[in-house]
């Protein structure tokens, strides 16, 4: 693995530790299985949806959790009760899942609904009207509550 030099932020970024510390929980989440396979999709401005095929779990199997700016979804398959099941093939995977995603600040999860074998979770980002931009024009005085 390639190391990355931050230095050259911490000369211009006041807070860069946040960023350092991002940069290596996406390092770490590249370390995750491919299983299962999901889709992130834009479905408008700031909205967005993770589609995971979760083919064989159920409501009752699937977890999800968000701590801090991490989503984490788990998948913990019960196990069937009575006879094993004899296979001629086996192409669906029904093993145990933990995937992360790493949520930008804001990003809040709206919903989630499974439909067809997909777990679908909605998300979308606020922007706290303190953090939009606004406009200073010169020569006002800018009056802070106290």
């Amino acid at each position: 693995m390639r190391t990355i030099d931050l230095s050259p932020l911490y000369r211009s970024f006041i807070g860069s530790d946040h960023l350092a510390s991002m940069i290596d929980a996406a390092a770490r989440n590249e370390k995750q299985s491919s299983y299962p396979p999901y889709n992130i999709e834009l479905l408008g401005e700031d909205k967005y949806r993770i589609t995971m095929a979760i083919a064989g779990f159920g409501q009752n199997d699937v977890d999800i959790e968000v701590q801090e700016n991490t989503l984490k979804v788990t998948g913990k398959r019960k196990s069937p009760e009575g006879k094993e099941k004899t296979f001629l093939h086996k192409g669906i995977s029904e093993k145990n899942f933990e995937r992360k995603f790493q949520l930008g600040d804001h990003v809040k999860v709206l919903n989630a609904d499974m439909e067809n074998g997909l777990l679908n979770i909605d998300l979308e980002r606020v922007i706290p009207e303190a953090m939009k931009p606004r406009k200073i024009e010169i020569g006002s005085k800018l009056i802070e509550n106290p």
